[in-house]
């Protein structure tokens, strides 16, 4: 009876040993259903350097002038010249970006800077062995040394989501290939792994395992996280249906301890009571972006004669606006641009610098007591939203170089809401309800 009870036993414990096995092989697969949410922090990719406050806009702008190109040619469905010894179409992409944010990839896990990119979907990190990679801080990710690294087949629903993409050369793999506007490019094949953001662990994390890159537009990351609308996108793979994103003052890039904030799920709440709310737009021809619809644009008690039609998508998808945090200043339709100037010029009881320093359109030369200066309200008038611009959001200022500049400038074709208006604001991004929402906060308080 001794020796019955005994066997009971040891079965028990193996059945339990067995039980607990597929709990953990259940949780490690879909851990992140216990996650609603996560919170990273960001890091302006100029974050501790010694730049003063118009050095910084400055190396900002150079970036940001040639992302507009980028952008410009990707709304213009230009694409980029073949490349002779693949067999992967290339298609131009936007590309750099200004906010870092810390990854971890694999098991175990390996910590890396990558850049947050809202205008694309593809999550892709520069991989081992390198047939040619670009100099970063951080190791490159060895897949062989993870045991959750998983190749994907070129059957995968996420391989036929990709732009690009071919079958590797005796092989099943999912290759592709991302050519950047500045001539960058990211080659490599598609593979899952498991992510960590923050203190969240998410298994098969869909991403491009770079082995061929090239080019200097990816300033200091170790490869890219796109949280666009398409498939691909983080946003997209972890079925969140809304994150959020609050960026510190240009004032405050150059220190550290005043970090940005990403906000995904659950964490990017809309509940505020000072929230304005104006629809997102979509264009066909690029489903990645995030368009929004401006319907005009007030200097002080003057709203401007811009034509209705300035700021609208065409049915070509050209035209429109797009909201970016990788673009560092706004960028106007020329013809509303210069309509923003003159009125703006006219209400500023202040000499104009001709000076280009700074590489702004419009700069006013200070007088030696800026405290009196008087700056116009400026007011953005989305549909359903009208956006009263800080002060600081549009006008920078250095006493040392005696100069006031109104931080935008003119495109043609697209036009761009970019960063620096989006400062010390939570920006809501809501793919349910298509809705982009604004909240004036703190941001190196959250």
């Amino acid at each position: 009876m001794a020796s019955s009870n005994f066997s009971y036993f040891i079965l028990f414990l193996f059945l339990s040993s067995i039980l607990f096995a597929l709990q953990v092989r259940s949780t490690s697969r879909h851990g992140f259903n216990k996650h609603k949410g996560f919170k990273v922090r960001l890091k302006h990719v100029d974050s501790g350097g010694n730049f003063t406050k118009f050095e910084r806009l400055q190396r900002a702008m150079a970036r940001g002038k040639s992302r507009l190109q980028r952008l410009s040619l990707v709304a213009n469905n230009l694409s980029s010249k073949d490349v002779d010894d693949s067999n992967v179409k290339s298609t131009i992409h936007a590309g750099n970006g200004e906010f870092l944010m810390q990854i971890s990839i694999g098991s175990p896990s390996e910590s890396y800077n990558a850049i947050m990119d809202t205008g694309s979907d593809l999550i892709w990190t520069q991989c081992k062995p390198c047939k040619e990679c670009f100099d970063q801080s951080t190791p490159i990710f060895d897949p062989s040394k993870s045991s959750t690294f998983e190749k994907i087949s070129c059957s995968n629903k996420l391989c036929e989501a990709l732009p690009m993409s071919s079958c590797g050369v005796n092989s099943n793999n999912c290759d592709y290939m991302y050519t950047y506007g500045d001539y960058s490019s990211s080659e490599g094949f598609l593979a899952t792994e498991t992510f960590t953001f923050g203190k969240v662990s998410i298994p098969n994390v869909a991403f491009g395992c770079g082995n061929d890159n090239e080019g200097s537009g990816f300033s200091q990351g170790a490869g890219l996280v796109g949280l666009g609308r398409g498939p691909l996108s983080l946003v997209s793979q972890l079925h969140m249906s809304r994150f959020s994103y609050c960026l510190t003052s240009i004032n405050e890039d150059a220190d550290d301890s005043k970090s940005s904030t990403l906000l995904m799920g659950s964490m990017a709440h809309d509940d505020y009571n000072n929230i304005i709310t104006t629809p997102l737009v979509k264009n066909p021809t690029q489903p990645s972006f995030y368009y929004i619809s401006l319907q005009g644009i007030s200097v002080g008690d003057t709203q401007l004669p811009i034509k209705k039609s300035t700021f609208s998508l065409n049915k070509d998808g050209t035209g429109g606006m797009i909201i970016d945090s990788g673009t560092t200043i706004t960028y106007l339709e020329e013809s509303a641009f210069t309509l923003l100037k003159k009125e703006f010029s006219s209400q500023v009881n202040l000499p104009v610098d001709d000076s280009s320093s700074t590489g702004l359109d419009l700069c006013f030369k200070l007088p030696s007591n800026t405290n009196s200066i008087e700056i116009p309200k400026l007011v953005f008038h989305f549909e359903g939203a009208d956006m009263d611009l800080p002060a600081d959001n549009y006008m920078i200022a250095d006493s040392r170089m005696g100069i006031a500049c109104l931080a935008m400038g003119s495109s043609s074709g697209m036009s761009i809401f970019g960063n620096v208006q989006q400062q010390n604001m939570m920006v809501i991004h809501d793919l349910h309800k298509e809705t982009l929402s604004f909240v004036p906060t703190q941001c190196d308080k959250l």
